[in-house]
């Protein structure tokens, strides 16, 4: 209703000023007869004033009706209708980062919050409102209204809430409005069936404008392992989510509070653009970085933050009865090695080791093949060199099927073991990435007397010039496994003195680093696993209490307590509920910071492809006859429309009728009124 239309009702005033004017107004009337005239004047005068005064009832009848018509008066027909509460509504507000793309007049969000206002407004008094958003209490509608004042947007989205609308503890079946741009990517058929068959559901779309979106998708590491000032390639995904090109959009990354590259890109709608760019760490902390992106209108999604941390030194464990790499590794600050012979194992050291290299054990016992299995589950890697004396076959054969790689075959042994040459390596295979720079061929390569073969199909990393594989990389558990088919001693092989021995064992060694914590998370992938420092400070204990040695998520002044799970040396924490803000994280326990994550928001959020109200009308089918779409449009004129149907009986219809009634009425009383008048006459003076 529009009660302001009610100042129209002074326009009655008109009708009644024109009726006492011509009450004024003196006629003049001519008789032959003058003996008649005051009997005509009492005829005439009578009929005039009863004529007049229902003119002038028709004439204010007429202006009072038009008015009501303008203000659309209905009334209640009781407290249900059509199974559903009329004195109590249920309001879901979209207030996820994308509701940030601008409308016709403002802000989608906006927009949600003054039709969700205006709802609120329409409703008779007592009316019992639930916000959604803030927790589905019942209130007011005064406390409705503030609390729409001070909903903002939130990087968690509002529908993760559908799974407990339809718990009503009265029973009640009550309207519930989604206020939404329905994006295709968060809103799907599963919502729509939390939504259940058993309440009446309006869905009311509010469709933005036509815009452009780039974000960051993903960025990633040439290598793992990154060296103190070294160059390494961080490459940087970029998408545009909105439904126009992205011309010339300026893209900026700093590291910390520098800023190392710049470079400005042209992305597609739905299209992604990759770009790397060259960046190093100048000391051994670990670095903050930010991909920047200068994109308007939509500007949530413009910085993406990530983490850089030094490689920390990689742990080698040899096994065997001399050590062949001692001086390969030994010599080298990145790496941390030690030597053991296979009755002396320390397995603790195995346990922390990222490479173990097996050098011609004579027989690998079950305890050794038993640590060398948990290095590859875990995620480590194991170079296995076999030995030429036939004892030890048998072991070796149990070590291969345990680690995955099948059966082996044994070459026949000679008096003179015969070397072949190896094949020159593709500068095209990842594993010599930057190995050969700009030579294009060796002169000479090793030659190797093969021991054995291998039935599963791995990947060769080195070929004899026949084809035969001399050493070959095998997946096994989260780690790696690397085979070599001939031993390193002399009379069996000469690339332990050859130039190729020392890039392919670096090699082996770097690429058996793993850094469990990723550049970057998304806030709502739900959990992240950490790898746990090494040394004392860093085990659990079963008897602290959990607020002394829990670990926490730190920013500036908040911090969070997530759930946590620590086996051996990870943790795994689940991101909690309230940590919505983007940005570095600190991961402390007892005061000490372990670690920095950067966390972003969700991705899906960036992607502004919506529904329409006529795609929702074709999502929901005629299987879901209790949910409603009506068109948000600009003003919510739809909406009221469809409020005031639902929910009482509109009378502006019956008001027009009237109007129309009453003007038809003073036509026929000026028409057939005055004919009258001159018949009366007439029959005085005759």
């Amino acid at each position: 209703m529009y009660p302001w239309f009610l100042v129209g009702l002074l326009a009655v005033a008109i009708p009644i000023v024109i009726h006492l004017l011509q009450l004024r107004r003196p006629q003049r009337v001519l008789f032959t007869n003058t003996s008649f005239i005051k009997q005509v004047e009492l005829v005439t005068v009578r009929h005039r004033k009863v004529q007049q005064l229902l003119i002038l009832m028709a004439r204010a009848l007429a202006v009072v009706s038009l008015v009501f018509v303008f203000c659309q008066p209905f009334f209640i027909v009781g407290r249900n209708i059509g199974g559903f509460s009329t004195t109590s509504l249920d309001v879901l507000v979209d207030n996820s980062l994308s509701m940030q793309q601008q409308g016709a007049v403002q802000e989608l969000f906006g927009m949600a919050v003054m039709q969700a206002r205006k709802l609120g407004q329409s409703t008779v008094a007592g009316t019992r409102i639930k916000l959604l958003n803030s927790g589905g209490i019942a209130m007011s509608q005064p406390s409705y209204q503030s609390k729409l004042d001070g909903l903002k947007l939130s990087t968690l989205s509002p529908f993760a809430k559908v799974g407990a609308i339809n718990k009503n503890e009265s029973g009640e079946k009550n309207l519930l409005y989604l206020f939404s741009d329905f994006q295709k990517d968060t809103f799907t058929g599963l919502l729509l069936n939390n939504l259940g068959t058993n309440r009446q559901v309006v869905l009311v779309p509010l469709a933005g404008q036509r815009t452009s979106n780039v974000y960051v998708d993903s960025v990633w590491l040439d290598d793992a392992f990154v060296r103190v000032r070294t160059n390494v390639g961080l490459h940087v995904r970029l998408r545009n989510g909105g439904n126009l090109v992205a011309n010339d959009c300026p893209v900026k990354i700093f590291l910390g509070a520098k800023q190392v590259a710049a470079f400005r890109i042209t992305v597609g709608p739905e299209q992604t653009v990759a770009s790397v760019v060259q960046v190093q760490i100048n000391d051994d902390a670990m670095a903050l970085g930010r991909v920047v992106t200068e994109d308007v209108p939509v500007t949530f999604d413009n910085t993406y933050y990530f983490t850089l941390q030094p490689a920390a030194a990689i742990r080698i464990l040899e096994i065997g009865a001399e050590p062949v790499a001692r001086q390969l590794y030994g010599n080298e600050p990145l790496f941390v090695y030690s030597f053991a012979k296979p009755r002396n194992v320390d397995y603790g050291a195995m346990r922390q080791a990222n490479l173990v290299l097996l050098h011609e054990v004579g027989e690998v016992d079950a305890g050794l093949r038993d640590g060398l299995r948990a290095v590859v589950k875990r995620g480590g890697s194991v170079v296995v060199v076999p030995v030429a004396q036939e004892a030890g076959h048998v072991s070796y054969q149990q070590l291969f099927r345990d680690l995955g790689l099948g059966a082996v075959q044994w070459e026949a042994k000679t008096a003179v073991p015969e070397l072949r040459e190896v094949a020159m390596p593709s500068v095209r295979e990842p594993f010599f990435r930057d190995v050969f720079g700009a030579q294009k061929r060796v002169v000479t390569m090793p030659r190797v007397a093969p021991v054995l073969r291998w039935s599963r199909t791995g990947t060769d990393i080195l070929r004899l010039r026949d084809g035969e594989s001399y050493l070959a990389d095998f997946a096994s558990g989260a780690g790696r496994v690397y085979v070599f088919s001939a031993p390193f001693a002399k009379e069996y092989s000469d690339f332990v003195s050859h130039a190729l021995f020392v890039p392919v064992m670096y090699r082996m060694a770097m690429l058996s680093y793993r850094n469990e914590q990723l550049p970057a998370y998304r806030l709502a992938q739900g959990a992240v696993l950490l790898q746990l420092p090494t040394g004392a400070d860093a085990a659990i204990n079963p008897t602290d209490r959990a607020d002394e040695a829990g670990f926490r998520f730190v920013k500036d002044s908040l911090t969070l307590i997530p759930v946590q799970r620590v086996v051996g040396q990870q943790v795994h924490l689940d991101v909690p509920a309230g940590m919505d803000t983007p940005g570095f994280y600190q991961v402390q326990r007892r005061g000490k910071v372990l670690t920095t994550v950067a966390f972003n928001q969700d991705k899906r959020e960036s992607e502004l492809a919506a529904y329409s109200a006529d795609d929702l009308r074709r999502m929901i089918g005629p299987d879901r006859p209790n949910i409603r779409v009506v068109d948000g449009g600009d003003d919510g004129a739809s909406l009221a429309k469809f409020r005031a149907e639902q929910t009482a009986r509109p009378l502006w219809r019956y008001f027009l009728a009237l109007a129309l009634l009453a003007l038809l009425a003073e036509v026929l009383l000026v028409r057939f009124g005055a004919r009258r008048a001159v018949v009366n006459k007439v029959a005085v003076t005759a």
